[in-house]
C-alpha cells in the first residue's frame, strides 16, 4: 500500500514544473563553476573557501566539493523548500486532500509516501549535482589525485571522499526537507510553507554573524552549520566527532519535525 502511494506521489512530483526547474539548476551549476574556473583560475595565494576552488582546479574531484559549499548557502535549502513545502499544502490549494484521505490508504500511509517522495527528490538532485560536477570537472582537469588540507590523496581515495561527503551532507539537507514537510502540513499554504522553510534555513545561517549567537555552544545545536560537517573528512587525522554530531543533530530535527507533522496530518479535519 505504501509503495503504491509512493509511486503516485512521485508521479505528482513529475508533473510539476518546479521539480524540473530544481533539477535543471543542479545540472547547470557545475557548468557555470567550471566555466568560471576556465575564465579565472584561482590564485595560489587565495585562502579560506577557495582552498576547495584550488582543489577543483587541480582535480575534477574537487568540483562537486565546491558545489556542496555553495549549495549549502542557497541551492539545497531552496530545493528542500520548493518541494517539501508544497508536498502537502498543494493538496489544500487544489482541494484534493479530502479526496485522497477518503481512499483505502490510511493517513499514515499517505503521509509516509509524501515524505518518501520529497526525500527521493532531494537525494536525486544531490546525486545529479555530484555526478555532473565530477563529470565536467574530470573533462576539464582530469580525475587525478586530490589535494586536501593535510596531504594529497589518490584518485580512488578522492572518489570515496566525495561519496562520503555527499552522504554526510545529505543528513542535514533531509532534516531541512522534513521541516518543509512539517510547515507544508501545518500551514496549509504552499507559499507560506516554502517561505517558512527558507526563513528557517537562512535564519540559522545568519546566526553565524550575530554576536552572541556565533558561539560554538549555540551553533552546535543549529541545523544549517551541520551542512559543512563533511569538510572534516579532508583533514588528517580524521576527527569523527563533528560527523557524529552532525548526524544526531540532523536526526533530532528531522524526527521531531516528522512526528509533529504526522500527528497533525492524521488528526486534521478536512470535512467540508
Amino acid at each position: 500500500m505504501i509503495a503504491r502511494a509512493y509511486r503516485w506521489e512521485l508521479r505528482k512530483l513529475a508533473a510539476q514544473k518546479r521539480a524540473y526547474v530544481g533539477l535543471g539548476a543542479v545540472l547547470v551549476a557545475p557548468l557555470v563553476l567550471v566555466a568560471a574556473l576556465q575564465v579565472q583560475p584561482p590564485s595560489p595565494a587565495d585562502t579560506g573557501l577557495t582552498f576547495f576552488v584550488r582543489s577543483a582546479d587541480a582535480s575534477g574531484f574537487g568540483v562537486p566539493l565546491v558545489l556542496l559549499l555553495f549549495a549549502s548557502l542557497w541551492l539545497f535549502p531552496l530545493l528542500a523548500a520548493l518541494v517539501a513545502g508544497d508536498i502537502v499544502a498543494c493538496e489544500d490549494h487544489n482541494r484534493t486532500l479530502k479526496t485522497i484521505l477518503t481512499r483505502s490508504a490510511g493517513r499514515g500511509t499517505i503521509f509516509t509516501a509524501k515524505v518518501a517522495a520529497a526525500f527521493t527528490y532531494v537525494v536525486t538532485a544531490l546525486v545529479m549535482l555530484t555526478a555532473t560536477g565530477t563529470l565536467v570537472g574530470g573533462l576539464r582537469s582530469g580525475l587525478g589525485p586530490l589535494p586536501t588540507f593535510t596531504t594529497v590523496v589518490s584518485a580512488r581515495e578522492a572518489a570515496l571522499l566525495v561519496v562520503a561527503s555527499v552522504v554526510v551532507y545529505a543528513f542535514p539537507v533531509l532534516a531541512l526537507t522534513a521541516i518543509g514537510v512539517l510547515l507544508s502540513t501545518v500551514a496549509r499554504n504552499s507559499a507560506a510553507a516554502v517561505v517558512g522553510t527558507l526563513m528557517v534555513a537562512l535564519g540559522m545561517q545568519l546566526t553565524q554573524i550575530i554576536p552572541g549567537l556565533d558561539r560554538p555552544g549555540v551553533q552546535g545545536w543549529l541545523l544549517t552549520p551541520q551542512l559543512y560537517a563533511w569538510i572534516t573528512l579532508f583533514r588528517r587525522p580524521l576527527d569523527r566527532a563533528p560527523l557524529e554530531h552532525a548526524a544526531w543533530i540532523s536526526l533530532l530535527y528531522g524526527v521531531v519535525a516528522l512526528v509533529i507533522g504526522w500527528v497533525h496530518f492524521i488528526r486534521r479535519d478536512v470535512a467540508g
